[in-house]
């Protein structure tokens, strides 16, 4: 849930500098490349955050608890100085969307 006016690039910034440290690096993203994509429903309180990463087999509990992590934060100031909250409901995996696959592939470099 986020406010109708909260900044829903808050979601991903904040993934963003739980997996990277800050969110003006220089790419890649040294454990978890990345991307978020918010998409707000019909009520406009309701957000759903789609993450795709890549890492390390081994990493990928750590990217998850890290993803999580800064969720659960539910807050945010972005470098504009406007603070952005929110209320974390859940988290899980998913599958991977057909329509996902090119961006998935530039994630991974291949």
């Amino acid at each position: 849930m986020m406010e109708a006016d909260g900044d829903l690039r808050a979601l991903g910034a904040a993934v963003t500098l739980e997996l990277c440290g800050s969110w003006d690096h220089p790419p890649p993203c040294p454990l978890a490349p990345h991307h978020a994509r918010p998409d707000r429903d019909g009520d406009g309180n309701t957000v759903a955050l789609r993450i795709i990463f890549a890492t390390e087999p081994a990493n990928e509990a750590l990217v998850r608890s890290r993803i999580d992590s800064a969720l659960r934060q539910e807050t945010l100031t972005g470098p504009d100085g406007r603070t952005s909250h929110w209320k974390f409901l859940g988290a899980g995996p998913g599958e991977l969307d057909p329509a996902e696959a090119e961006h998935a592939r530039r994630l991974t470099g291949s």
